[in-house]
């Protein structure tokens, strides 16, 4: 069995890694993966590799949830 945690390197989840069609098509994206114990890994596609950042499907839904809120959306600077 895996231990999970934050900052784990990426490559070691198990899960299948997705990437938003609304992602710049220089890489400047973030991938998502359902980790083996349930929760969600994000990563930075330009460092498969690095570290990945774990949340559980209740901190998920709330930052998705915020996000289609547009309580997010003063960050955006492009």
């Amino acid at each position: 069995m895996v231990d999970y945690w934050n900052g784990m390197p990426a490559g070691s989840i198990d899960g299948v890694w997705v990437k938003s069609s609304a992602s710049a098509p220089t890489g400047q994206c973030v991938e998502v993966a359902v980790a083996g114990n349930g929760e969600v890994a994000v990563r930075n596609s330009r460092d498969a590799q690095g570290p990945a950042l774990l949340f559980t499907p209740g901190e998920w839904s709330a930052l998705l949830a915020g996000a289609k809120g547009g309580e997010f959306d003063h960050m955006i600077t492009a």
